[in-house]
């Protein structure tokens, strides 16, 4: 006897849907609720009615930008409790009631016709498409959390954001991408007011005088968009490393962060290469000398990546407290 669609729907649900979100229940009872059929965009708003995240953050949009105005500016509205209430509302008969409708229709009507897409650009994932491949390998590096406030992906929707806006030079580098939430994407492209033209320019500045600016290109045994990596000249141990932000710049402190991201990929990759040619390092030093008091000698910065051996020290504990010798141990 074969199996009716019922029970495989039902054996499905109860047994075998894995739920990792709201996804698969929601599009199943949207199609069962439209005669067995549901378009894309029926689905979308399904989850957009389900989120509830994306409706704390039109309740804060509802609070901070049009009840404001409403309310305070012209005193059409106020607020009782979790409501809001058309002042003298009842003054109204029905026909005046659709007539200031279709008003507010018509001003709708003439602002979507001119602004088009571009309304809602600021909820996009982006300016630009990026793939889901890339997208994950961003969200993951972030711990699905929002790289500004750290608030986690099962608590508000994340987004892959442009650090430097593309319509503002920057690029699709993925040393250019980080993890916001839907709020501090949009915060950041409404109140940022940095030119980031000259963002973008400074990452080619560079110092004749510079060691770091000036490394010969056989040195070079790694690279990406906006750093590389050298061997160190005075190794404290074998395939001791250095990454180095291309940008002249002084302080860690100081960098932006694509540097930051371009930096920490370089580290992490390095420190793979490092150990799938020694199968001796066990453990790494990572340090970075920031000033003069702090050791640094050369005033660009960069980043120490020391492989560590089982016995390379009778006693390695403490480890890089041991910038301060006599506090090493504890």
């Amino acid at each position: 006897m074969s199996i009716s669609t019922f029970e495989s729907l039902q054996n499905f649900i109860t047994e075998k849907m894995r739920m990792s979100h709201i996804y698969q229940p929601v599009m199943l009872m949207t199609i069962l609720r439209n005669n067995g059929k549901a378009s894309i965009e029926q689905i979308a708003k399904q989850f957009l009615i389900n989120d509830q995240s994306q409706i704390e953050s039109y309740s804060k949009i509802t609070t901070t930008m049009p009840a404001k105005v409403l309310e305070k500016n012209y005193s059409l509205i106020h607020k009782s409790g979790n409501d809001y209430l058309l002042n003298n509302f009842n003054s109204l008969s029905e026909d005046q009631k659709n007539i200031l409708i279709d008003l507010c229709q018509q001003k709708l009507n003439a602002y979507i016709n001119k602004r088009g897409d571009a309304i809602f650009n600021h909820r996009k994932k982006s300016s630009g498409y990026i793939s889901g491949t890339l997208r994950y390998d961003i969200l993951k590096e972030a711990k699905f959390r929002c790289e500004l406030c750290g608030i986690s992906a099962d608590k508000k929707a994340l987004e892959v954001d442009h650090i430097v806006p593309r319509n503002n030079g920057g690029s699709d580098d993925i040393n250019n991408l980080q993890t916001l939430c839907y709020s501090c994407n949009a915060m950041k492209r409404d109140r940022d007011n940095t030119d980031f033209r000259n963002v973008a320019d400074s990452y080619s500045h560079r110092d004749k005088n510079c060691l770091f600016c000036e490394i010969p290109t056989e040195r070079i045994i790694d690279e990406n968009e906006l750093a590389y990596v050298i061997r160190d000249g005075f190794p404290v141990t074998n395939l001791h490393s250095i990454i180095i932000p291309k940008r002249h710049i002084a302080s860690y402190f100081d960098l932006g962060k694509s540097e930051v991201n371009a930096c920490n990929r370089l580290l992490e990759e390095t420190k793979v290469k490092i150990q799938a040619v020694d199968n001796m390092v066990t453990g790494f030093n990572v340090g970075i000398n920031i000033g003069e008091d702090a050791g640094q000698t050369i005033f660009h910065c960069h980043i120490h990546l020391i492989p560590r051996r089982k016995n390379d020290i009778e006693n390695p504990k403490g480890g890089v407290r041991g910038v301060i010798p006599e506090k090493q141990k504890y």
